[in-house]
Parts: structure tokens; C-alpha cells; sequence
């Protein structure tokens, strides 16, 4: 297949050519000067199962005739020529292995990092381990560095390498990258006595890593081998090659560094690398984009070379720049553009590394019945059943809330045998339960008092199957092998239900079948681990099902496509997208090495951070020189602006900088893009909808409100729509499903303190002491409180006021002895059928029977003045009494009613009973209610709120917004 040579073989192929066809083809055009048996005795050596499936499909196509053998990197070792090494270790078990040392290391130093970041500072090892033997790198090069000009954590991070290599067993298992080197040295030994009989080709590969290096360079050096680079940039001179990319420290990050370096190690000049075949692509854009990514030291070569660029029309060509003003536009443009190349028949591919542009471009697409076929998949971590396990793994060190609790029960794996209908019936009814009445944290005894007055057939039964599996599980010291199994067995009880005798369907579809596969793995590697805690372990699971992906097995659309960066190198697509081309996205940043840094690893022979720039660097490359490229970015994320990627930084720089035709260029490219936003635009565009008027309803009598509490009044003056809301359409909030410490929880409690501390001073005045009332504060909060936050904030604010309350308090009982506590009453206004509703928490008698009303505050009081107008709540009660409207109370002629402070304002605030009397101010009731039975008074939103910015419940039910107070009402009658 190839002419004898005494030099190493390279062959690339040039930037934007479709390489696996280019591949195909010319292996074709070789093979038939030499007879149709040379292609059955070939070997094809690719790097990814991606490119060998589409290798094959191209050969399936035809023409008819033998088809090379298709070999993966990774799959070479099988051969039982190299039986007599050893098979890898799982990476699993590897990282799992390093788990108790880690965690040893963390107890020691706890500022190495957070404990939730045990298995990834675990996996971060072993990837460093895994690098040293698949490149090469001895412990001895690691112990032999210098870091006394470096931080402590350094020398620390270099002393635990160390001692890690000393403890790990002395195992001859190898991990795969040193397997996949020890291979690669074992063939390159072999052939060079015993060559293969047909050729050898490595095609696709950059040659990134040590042992593909080596493979690549074993090949190269065979009488018939041969390697095929892809994206090799023929139009890069000669003198960078030479100056520029033999230094990793300066060149790695270039697109290609990788390809100077197999040449360096073959002894080989760029001139040497002949192309594979003759192709066809847009040469004047390769120049363009050669030129624009040259390496940092030699930029001003734009200035030389710039001016020579032709053909500046033609090397853009196709290519569309698209800014959009924010990530949701940039996806909603790829998708249209995406679907237009569905109803054309165009193949077409978005290549991204940002996952959630495409899912943003997915769901966009899913408008118009489009499945595109993602290379990715989703996280097994994000899927059904690995969200589930991770649900059920957060049980062993959960708080047991009730948001937890139904968060488990609702999943839909969550008893999915049998009777799926009731189960839900139940937890939605509990649901409420718990909304309306609590506890935030539910116990067994919650549970089942709820089963008991439930109806369903299945509730006494499924009330003890969420107690025994659902609830959180008392911890104890366990292996991980124990968690696991239990994990398993909790697991498959949960998704089988309270009744089935089959089991659910934890395990069903290709998620299920992944997650499962994966917890096998786990099981298989577990006792190398030992012991480990609930959260180590919740971290880890999570950490092991993020690492893996699950495919969607529905058919997607043959010719829309969704890439990852790699797919750049071994696809072909009529339209390529670049999506999401801005800084920190494309390239990603190089994940953070904790062990070793950029100089250390330098020193040590270690792959540096930028070979991962390097590699999006050529892949971006290689994809913006397809036939037609679109280059999309957002112009703002979700907090801020974004910078554009340094690739598309260089290439509109240089346009701008070549004058009239570059700038003018690039101002067509940016034009194609904005006609798609507009597009867009249009896409979202909605037909006006006219403001919705300020409400102003007018029920008919007979569905007005016939009973108000005093707490009400306030309300029905300020505003009307929420009365009207809360009693004529019955609607109230949905309570939260977890009670919070918040201010209306802290007051119910501070009030159920004075309940219990009044009584009992008044029988007693020698408890009238700060200490007794703490004592109180401690005991009311340890039963009503179930925060343990809270419990102290609040007993703290408690001791802080003890004095002024006390102060407070012995003034109120030298005024008056208490006759009555959360004292009910009711009142009805004659010929009306209307009752006031009122709850006073406390009512005291002086020496001469008059009456004296306080209400416990902890927010904010309302001013005298206020309350004239307002919050009529003191001094309607105080009309009650002197009525004889409260409970076993005699009409009382009331002397004083006055708010008392418990919050951070201590101070007693009184209703001003001198400025109005108790006749005057019922009358003022009275009109108030009546022009709110007639029919000719509406209920206006927000009549008279004190401040604008005040919210109410049913503010978004009224719409509010759209109208503001300046907006007059209108009047719109109700039947």
C-alpha cells in the first residue's frame, strides 16, 4: 500500500476535509493497485467507537469488497499475542482504593478541601497516578522536585504522593493508561523483528497522550504503517514550526502543538507530512484561520502576512456570526436554524461543549416534534432512577423534613408495582396535612394518625411502609459494601410499594439498566473501600452516576445532530454550528489540580493544563473550516456580560485589521446572524394584550361577608379585594410545606410564652423575675420549636428583653389583676345578621372593675393615629367590652387597650380612648359594614395600603402589575 520508505509515514489531512470519508477513499484508491485482498490484511487503528462505526457504515456503502479489520486504541491489548500482560484494574476500584487515604489526609488537614469533596479529590488522585504510568513518569521524578519556591500546600500536597506510594500494595495490575502503554511498548518491541504482514494504520488521533504517542510512532516506523492526522494545517510556516511549538510551556495550547511534537520524536519536518489524499475545501479560509490562530509570541505576523491574505470573500464564505443578547436567543436561533435544515434535507450538526445550550436547543427543537441525536446523552445522575437512589442514600444522614419525605414519596419510581393511583391519592393528602398542620418534621406517630382517618383500603398498610422506608435511617458505622446492599434492598422496596409482590420499575429502560450497571460496578470494587459515612457516601454515589451518561434509545433525526467538541474531528456535516463561543465555555478551563501545579508538572514530564486548550483549540479549528460554519455566542449569562472565546477573539481582530474587505466581511457575517435573531424576534412575538383594569369587584348581598375578625377590619379599609378574595371566593394561601422560623411562627410562640408566664406570676409574684421568664422562654421554645437554630436566636432576643419585659409587667399587674386569657368574642351587628369575631390575649380588671385589654405584639404597632383610621383592632375590642361581647366578661367600661411590645421594641403602644369613644367608634363600624353589604360598594384592590411597596396574598390574583395605584378602578358587578 505504500512505497518503501526510510523515514516514518505521516499523512494529514487538511482542516474542514470530511476525514472518515477522506479516510475511506483513500484507503480504496491504494488498495486497488495492489489486488482486492490488501484491504481484508489491513489493519485500521481509530481512537473512538464513533469514528469506527462510521468507518464501517462508509465502507457498508460501497462499493462491494473486503472491509480492513477496525481496531480501537483501547482494544488493542486483547490480542493474545499480549496475553502476558495483565489486565487493567477498573478505575473504579482504583479511586475507591484512595478513598480511606484521602479521607485519613482530610481529618488531618481539614483545609485540604470540604469533606462533600471526598471521592472527587480521590478521583483527582487516581487521574494523577493514572497520567504518571501512561506517560511515563516515575515517583522518583515527583520526589525530585523542587518546591521551596513554592507554597506550604504544595509541599504538603508532594509529601502525601510520596506516602501514598509507598502504601499502595505492590500489585502488578496496572491501571489502564499504564496498561495502554505497557502495550504500546510491547508492540512497538514486537514489530521491530516481526512487522505485521498487511498495513498498519493510526487514524484520527492527535497523539494527545503518552501511550497513543508511542503506538503512533511504533506505527509510523513499519515497513507498511502509516499515520493519518486529522486537521493538519499545511499553511503554517515552516519557522513557527520550528520556534514556536517545541516548548510546551509556550505552545501547548496551540491547535497544533501535538502534531510538532510526534514530528519531533520521528525526526521528521513538517515537509515530510505528505497529504492522504487530494481533497476539497475552502483553502482561503484554512489561510485565514492558520494565520488567525498562530501561537501568542508571533501575532505580529498578521501584520506581514495579513496584507497578502486573497480571496477574503470566499474564506468567509458560508460563515454566519451570530451574538445574541442572551443564551435563551442564541439557542432559540441554532434551533431555528436547525430546523430549516430538517426541511431541506441538510445534514446538519451543533458542536458544543456547553451542556445546557443543548438542552436549551433540545427543548426549542421539541416545539416542532424534532429529536435531535445528541452524542452526549444525560448524566445517570439526572435520570429517574439515579435521582431516585440518591433520594434514598440522602435518607442515612437526612433532617427527616417533610419536604424531603414527600420529595421521596412523589418520585415516579416510588411505589410504581402496584396501586400507583392510591399511593398518590395518600401522599398528596398528606401533603396537605402537613401544609396545613404541620410538624416540619414528621414523625411515625404524624404518619399514621393520618392513615387512620384516611379512607383508602391501602392506608394502614402503606402508612407502615412509609415509616419503615421512607423516614430517615439511624446511622451506624458500615462498610461501603453494607450501604450498598441496604441501599439496594431500600431501593427496590420503595419502587415496589406498600402491596405489590413484583418488583417496580427501578431497573427499567436504558437508564435503569445503566444505574444498575454502575452500582454493579460499585459492588464489585466496594471492599477494597472499607468503612465510610452517610455523606462520604451520598457524595460518592452522586459523584459515580455523574461520571456516566444515559442515551436516549427513541429514534432521533438522522441529519440533525448534536456534538460534542471531539465529534469535530471524525464527523462530516454540511452545517456545523459552533455553539456557545465564549471564554470559559469554549475552551472549558482546565479542572484544578489539587496535587500538582502547571511548574510542577512541567518539571516532572506531566501533560500540562493547556493540552486541554490545545485540544478544543484544533477542534475548533477543524469545525470552522466546514463548508458552512455558524459561530454563535451569547453576549450576557445569567449575572453578567461575557467575554468571547479567544479563537473568536483572534479571527475578528484580524478582520477588523485588514482593512476595508476583512471589516467589511465580518460586518456580513454579523448581518447573516442578526436576520436569525430577528427571526427570533419574530418567533417570540406575541399580540398585545391590553393591561388588565384595576379589580373592583361588586358582589351581590347575599355572598357578601357576614362575620369579620377585628384583625380583619384593618384589611377590608386597606384592602378590599383580599376580603373579598379570602370570604366570598374562599380562596387562601397554600401554606408552605415547611414551616420556617419566621416572624408569624416566632410571635405565635413569644404569645404562648406570656400564656403560660402570666398565670402563673399572678399566682405567684415572686416568679416575676427575669429568670423565671427565661426559664419559661426555654421550656415553651424546647416543645413548640422543633429548630434548633431558632431555638437559641429567639431564647437570646428573650434574655436580651427579660428586664424591660419584666419592668412592663409589674407595671401591668400593680394596674390590674388578669381575669382572662385568649379570651373569644363575639358581637352582631343589629339587623344585619354580621358578626365581629375577636380573640383578646389578655384581659385585666382594675380596683374598680374596669376593664383593661392588651394585645401581644411582636412586629411592628400601630401608631395612635393609625388606629383612629386604620387599625381599628384596640379599639373595636375595647367597644366589645363595654358590649359585653367577650366570653364570661361582664360589661366593662375599658380604661386602657394597649399593644405590648415582645419583639425588639418592648414599648406599650395604647389605643387612643381619649380622643374617641367606644359609641362613636361603633358607629363608624357599623357604616363601615353596611356600605359593604349593599351591592353598590366594591371591594377595590389596594384602596389605602400604607406603602406601595406592601404585598398582599392575593396581589397576583388581582394582577396587580399590569395597574398601579394610580390606575382608577372600575366597577364590575359579580353574580
Amino acid at each position: 500500500m505504500f512505497d518503501p520508505s526510510d523515514k516514518p509515514r505521516l499523512f494529514g489531512l487538511p482542516p474542514g476535509a470530511d476525514f472518515p470519508s477522506h479516510l475511506v477513499d483513500g484507503l480504496i484508491e491504494r488498495a486497488a493497485h495492489f489486488g482486492p485482498d490488501l484491504l481484508g490484511r489491513t489493519t485500521l487503528i481509530v481512537n473512538t467507537r464513533r469514528m469506527a462505526r462510521r468507518i464501517r457504515a462508509l465502507f457498508d456503502a460501497g462499493p462491494p469488497g473486503l472491509v480492513p479489520r477496525i481496531r480501537l486504541v483501547t482494544d488493542l491489548g486483547e490480542d493474545m499475542a499480549l496475553s502476558r500482560i495483565p489486565a487493567p484494574v477498573s478505575p473504579l476500584q482504583r479511586r475507591l482504593e484512595l478513598i480511606p487515604l484521602v479521607r485519613a489526609l482530610m481529618e488531618q488537614e481539614p483545609d485540604i478541601a470540604p469533606r462533600a469533596a471526598l471521592f472527587d479529590l480521590a478521583d483527582s488522585l487516581a487521574r494523577v497516578f493514572d497520567e504518571m504510568r501512561g506517560e511515563g513518569v516515575s515517583f522518583d521524578a515527583i520526589r525530585d522536585l523542587d518546591v521551596s519556591a513554592h507554597s506550604d500546600h504544595w509541599a504538603r500536597a508532594l509529601k502525601f504522593l510520596t506516602i501514598v506510594d509507598a502504601v499502595e500494595d505492590d500489585t502488578p495490575v496496572p491501571d489502564p493508561s499504564a496498561r495502554m502503554r505497557m502495550v504500546a511498548e510491547a508492540l512497538a518491541k514486537d514489530w521491530e523483528t516481526t512487522p505485521p504482514d498487511g498495513p498498519v494504520i493510526v487514524a484520527g488521533s492527535t497523539g494527545s497522550r503518552g501511550a497513543t504517542n508511542l503506538l503512533m510512532q511504533a506505527v509510523a516506523r513499519l515497513p507498511q504503517g502509516a499515520v493519518v492526522l486529522p486537521g493538519f494545517d499545511f499553511d503554517l510556516p515552516h519557522a513557527v514550526w520550528e520556534r514556536n511549538l517545541n516548548d510546551a510551556l509556550t505552545g501547548e495550547d496551540h491547535p497544533q502543538y501535538r502534531f510538532g511534537r510526534l514530528m519531533a520524536t520521528l525526526g521528521l519536518k513538517p515537509r515530510d507530512v505528505a497529504r492522504w489524499r487530494s481533497t476539497d475545501q475552502n483553502d482561503a479560509r484554512n489561510r485565514l484561520l492558520s494565520l488567525a490562530m498562530r501561537p501568542a509570541p508571533v501575532t505580529n505576523q498578521w501584520l506581514t502576512e495579513g496584507p497578502q491574505l486573497r480571496d477574503l470573500d470566499v474564506a468567509m464564505r458560508g460563515v454566519t456570526l451570530l451574538e445574541a443578547p442572551s443564551a435563551r436567543e442564541e439557542a432559540q436561533a441554532i434551533a431555528l436554524r436547525l430546523r430549516k435544515s430538517a426541511e431541506d434535507g441538510q445534514r446538519a450538526a451543533l458542536i458544543t461543549p456547553d451542556r445546557l445550550l443543548a438542552r436549551q436547543v433540545k427543548a426549542a427543537l421539541d416545539r416542532w416534534d424534532i429529536l435531535p441525536d445528541d452524542s452526549a446523552g444525560e448524566p445517570l445522575s439526572l435520570t429517574p432512577p439515579g435521582r431516585f437512589l440518591r433520594q434514598v442514600a440522602e435518607l442515612w444522614h437526612s433532617d427527616g423534613t417533610a419536604g424531603d419525605l414527600l420529595a421521596l414519596l412523589k418520585h415516579p419510581l416510588c411505589h410504581s408495582g402496584a396501586d400507583r393511583g392510591p399511593h398518590l391519592v395518600l401522599s398528596r393528602a398528606l401533603e396537605l396535612e402537613l401544609r396545613r398542620n404541620g410538624p416540619p418534621f414528621p414523625d411515625a406517630d404524624t404518619i399514621r394518625r393520618f392513615a387512620a382517618e384516611r379512607p383508602e383500603a391501602i392506608a394502614p398498610a402503606w402508612a407502615d411502609w412509609v415509616i419503615r422506608l421512607a423516614r430517615p435511617v439511624a446511622d451506624q458505622v458500615m462498610t461501603l459494601s453494607d450501604r450498598l446492599d441496604h441501599l439496594i434492598v431500600r431501593a427496590e422496596a420503595l419502587s415496589r410499594g406498600s402491596t405489590a409482590d413484583t418488583d417496580g420499575r427501578l431497573w427499567l429502560g436504558t437508564a435503569g439498566e445503566g444505574v444498575q450497571a454502575k452500582i454493579a460496578d460499585l459492588i464489585e470494587a466496594a471492599p477494597v473501600t472499607g468503612e465510610i459515612g452517610p455523606q462520604d457516601f451520598s457524595n460518592m454515589l452522586n459523584a459515580v452516576l455523574r461520571g456516566a451518561e444515559d442515551r436516549d434509545s427513541t429514534t432521533p433525526h438522522p441529519d440533525i445532530l448534536i456534538w460534542g467538541t471531539l465529534e469535530a474531528r471524525v464527523q462530516g456535516a454540511d452545517l456545523v454550528i459552533l455553539g456557545g463561543l465564549n471564554e470559559g465555555t469554549w475552551p472549558e478551563m482546565p479542572p484544578p489540580d489539587p496535587w500538582l501545579n502547571r511548574t510542577m508538572r512541567a518539571q516532572a514530564g506531566l501533560l500540562l493544563p493547556e493540552r486541554t486548550i490545545g485540544l478544543s483549540a484544533h477542534d475548533f479549528q477543524q469545525a470552522a473550516a466546514a463548508p458552512e460554519v455558524w459561530i454563535t455566542r451569547a453576549l450576557r449569562g445569567s449575572e453578567a456580560e461575557t467575554v468571547a472565546s479567544r479563537w473568536l477573539n483572534r479571527l475578528t481582530n484580524l478582520l477588523t485589521g485588514l482593512g476595508a474587505s476583512g471589516q467589511g466581511e465580518l460586518a456580513a457575517a454579523r448581518a447573516r446572524g442578526a436576520e436569525w435573531l430577528h427571526l427570533v424576534e419574530a418567533l417570540d412575538r406575541v399580540d398585545s394584550v391590553p393591561p388588565a383594569p384595576r379589580p373592583s369587584p361588586s358582589p351581590p348581598p347575599a355572598a357578601r361577608p357576614r362575620k369579620l375578625s377585628v384583625t380583619q377590619i384593618k384589611t377590608l379599609i386597606r384592602d378590599p379585594y383580599a376580603i373579598y378574595a379570602r370570604e366570598v371566593l374562599r380562596l387562601s394561601r397554600l401554606d408552605p410545606l415547611m414551616k420556617e422560623p419566621d416572624a408569624l411562627e416566632r410571635g405565635t410562640k413569644l404569645h404562648k410564652v406570656m400564656e403560660v408566664f402570666v398565670p402563673q406570676v399572678t399566682e405567684d409574684p415572686s416568679l416575676l423575675t427575669e429568670d423565671h421568664l427565661i426559664a419559661v422562654t426555654r421550656e415553651v421554645l424546647g416543645e413548640e420549636v422543633p429548630w434548633a437554630e431558632a431555638r437559641i436566636l429567639w431564647l437570646a432576643k428573650m434574655a436580651r428583653n427579660a428586664a424591660a419585659l419584666i419592668d412592663g409587667e409589674r407595671n401591668r399587674q400593680a394596674a390590674g389583676h388578669p381575669v382572662g386569657y385568649e379570651v373569644g368574642g363575639r358581637a352582631t351587628l343589629s339587623g344585619t345578621g354580621f358578626d365581629l369575631t375577636a380573640k383578646a390575649d389578655r384581659i385585666d380588671l382594675d380596683a374598680n372593675g374596669n376593664a383593661l385589654i392588651y394585645d401581644y405584639k411582636t412586629g411592628q404597632m400601630s401608631s395612635p393615629n393609625a388606629q383612629m383610621s386604620f387599625d381599628l383592632q384596640l379599639l373595636l375590642m375595647a367597644a366589645m367590652a363595654e358590649r359585653a361581647a367577650f366570653h364570661q366578661i361582664d360589661p366593662r367600661h375599658v380604661v386602657r387597650a394597649a399593644f405590648v411590645g415582645l419583639g425588639s421594641d418592648t414599648k406599650e403602644v395604647d389605643a387612643p380612648l381619649d380622643k374617641i369613644s367606644s359609641d362613636e367608634v361603633w358607629a363608624r363600624f357599623e357604616g363601615l359594614i353596611r356600605r359593604y353589604l349593599d351591592d353598590g360598594q366594591p371591594f377595590t384592590a389596594r384602596r389605602a395600603m400604607f406603602k406601595s411597596t406592601d404585598q398582599s396574598d392575593y396581589d397576583h390574583l388581582a394582577r396587580y402589575g399590569e395597574w398601579d395605584i394610580a390606575t382608577p378602578a372600575r366597577k364590575e358587578p359579580v353574580e
